[in-house]
């Protein structure tokens, strides 16, 4: 009796080896691929064409039919956004459902006054109050892939299409954002009109430059004291969480500047993760940020969270095509995305000129 009890998961070992196991099938991503709705797209929509729950996009013709991208993946495509985008990452992002949004922004604030116990309390000062109305665009991406690689099970076809959208949208939102005309897509808040008044008297909207007192680069003598001037012309608010943007070959140029007692101004991240800072600030390359040259605005500085807003769709739209382009299967990616200066006040730019 002992022998036999013993035996047994020697037995049952042997079975199992000699009898395979059910072949599954390699998962497509990290997370749970059981999730109904995640796994019809995927393996049903995306690999074969299979018809999923359907989702009108166009806002004019509801015949039209696109599919909503699952969460998982829509949060794969954010993420990378926000790591390749570097305005996206600093600005201050909402989630809304429709091209209408609009932003009510006061200036003046809520006059107060003094008054004595029992003396009368006459009316103070109304707000002004100003709409905002980011300029909206449709963002699209169409990558293709044959049906042979769709049909391979070792090909990961959610991490290849989040890659391939992220990437495409990623070049044309950061440009947007900074040199976007507003004309179906994005205002960047280097189009804006740009005034060397302060705050005080400046029209609303219109941006306040610091000249670097050069008319096509910074001075010979003390260049870092402009970087000093463009920081303090941003009022004391905003200082806190504001960032640097300019591209690399500006920031290069400004990495060699030094103090009088031979410190250098910019500031080299000393932990991972921890980012590069210039005069206490952290630094953001853009680099559709312009070169330095005569009258070019190729520095910002300012509190982006406050200064910048992105409005955007929550969900990116997919439409699979295996017609247009055979032997390839192209996936009609889409996205609605708004953007506008909304504080006028919290961004400050450098102007390469004499005043």
């Amino acid at each position: 009796m002992d022998y036999e009890v013993k035996a047994d998961p020697l037995e049952a070992a042997f079975d199992a080896a000699v009898i395979p196991a059910a072949v599954v099938r390699p998962q497509l991503a990290a997370g749970n691929m059981a999730d109904p709705a995640r796994s019809a797209f995927v393996e049903g929509y995306l690999r074969k064409g299979h018809e999923v729950e359907l989702k009108s996009f166009a806002g004019n013709e509801p015949a039209d039919g696109g599919y909503a991208v699952p969460k998982e993946i829509d949060a794969v495509i954010d993420a990378t956004l926000k790591a390749i985008s570097p305005i996206r990452a600093v600005a201050n992002v909402v989630q809304v459902g429709s091209a209408g949004y609009r932003k009510l922004v006061t200036t003046n604030g809520v006059a107060s006054g003094w008054a004595s116990e029992v003396a009368a309390r006459p009316t103070t000062a109304t707000p002004t109050f100003n709409e905002i109305v980011p300029s909206f665009g449709e963002l699209y991406a169409n990558p293709a892939a044959t049906q042979a690689m769709l049909d391979d099970a070792q090909f990961d076809v959610e991490a290849w299409l989040a890659d391939e959208i992220a990437t495409q949208f990623a070049k044309a939102e950061g440009t947007a954002f900074v040199n976007g005309d507003g004309v179906d897509k994005p205002k960047g808040f280097l189009t804006y009109t740009a005034v060397a008044t302060g705050d005080a008297t400046r029209t609303f909207g219109q941006l306040q430059y610091v000249p670097v007192g050069a008319a096509s680069d910074f001075p010979a003598t003390n260049p870092q004291d402009k970087l000093l001037d463009l920081v303090h012309a941003l009022r004391a608010p905003y200082r806190q969480g504001a960032v640097w943007v300019m591209n690399s070959a500006t920031l290069a140029k400004i990495r060699k500047f030094k103090t009088s007692d031979g410190a250098f101004v910019w500031t080299p991240g000393l932990v991972t993760g921890q980012p590069d800072t210039l005069l206490g600030y952290p630094v953001v390359e853009s680099e559709d940020m312009p070169d330095i040259a005569a009258n070019s605005m190729p520095i910002a500085f300012g509190n982006f969270r406050a200064g910048y807003l992105i409005a955007e769709r929550s969900e990116t739209n997919i439409l699979r095509d295996p017609y247009s382009n055979k032997p390839y299967v192209n996936f009609y990616a889409t996205k609605r995305i708004g953007g506008a200066v909304s504080n006028s006040e919290a961004i400050k730019l450098l102007r390469i000129a004499a005043s």
